[in-house]
């Protein structure tokens, strides 16, 4: 069933990151994304709240902008609409989209987060895509996911992956969850043959995951191998 999802990540690990902490007012809204070959993520980005100067002064010293071009001139209201092409790490974090067959619908900021609305044909490609992100060292957050032609809400809360399942029962068996506890973060890491701070996110997504079924809430993420 095609997936509709929506996606959060901070200002500070993607798109524009320098171009925001310089102005912190900066509106954006992106029209449109292009992909150009498979590294090339090519927004068509409307500004607001700046002028010509002062934004592209901003974009100029911006590490995550490879180039831009301004499109229209200054509209009635004042804003701004450029076309961006980012630096390839920016642009791989949009290539996993497209890798594990998604599109992008578009995407804004608010709150020192980007959004982004994405079209998944099938749900298990959205997790793939996410996955793939997060192996990037990319933080990010399922914030909404339902089936195309619905307004219903789909359970984020997906089945333990395989080794969120292992981490969580070592954990319950060693006594890592007893008052006091039986065994440190630190050894059951070694005991696992992973590193504390894997074993530490492993078993934050596995216990958000139980939490949102026992409260039945979605978990605000999809399970991913890690």
């Amino acid at each position: 069933m095609t997936t509709i999802a929506e996606l959060s990540l901070s200002t500070d690990e993607f798109a524009l990151a320098e171009t925001f902490q310089e102005l912190p007012a900066l509106e954006v809204r992106v029209e449109s994304v292009v992909a150009e070959g498979p590294t090339r993520t090519v927004p068509l980005v409307w500004f607001s709240e700046v002028d010509r100067e002062t934004l592209e002064a901003a974009l100029e010293a911006d590490a995550t902008v490879d180039d831009y071009r301004q499109l229209l001139e200054n509209t009635a209201d004042g804003d701004l609409f450029y076309r961006v092409t980012y630096t390839e790490a920016v642009g791989s974090v949009c290539c996993c989209v497209y890798e594990h067959g998604g599109t992008v619908l578009d995407a804004r900021v608010a709150d020192g987060q980007w959004t982004l609305r994405l079209l998944f044909p099938h749900r298990e490609e959205l997790s793939d895509a996410v996955s793939g992100i997060e192996a990037q060292g990319v933080r990010i957050d399922v914030r909404r996911m339902v089936e195309a032609g619905t307004d219903e809400d789909l359970e984020t809360t997906a089945a333990l992956t395989e080794p969120q399942q292992e981490a969580i029962a070592e954990a319950y068996r060693q006594g890592y969850y007893d008052v006091p506890r039986e065994i440190s973060l630190e050894e059951l890491a070694n005991e696992l043959d992973i590193s504390h701070q894997a074993l530490s996110e492993r078993l934050r997504r596995a216990n958000r995951v139980l939490a949102g079924e026992q409260l039945d809430e979605p978990a605000g993420e999809v399970a991913t191998p890690d």
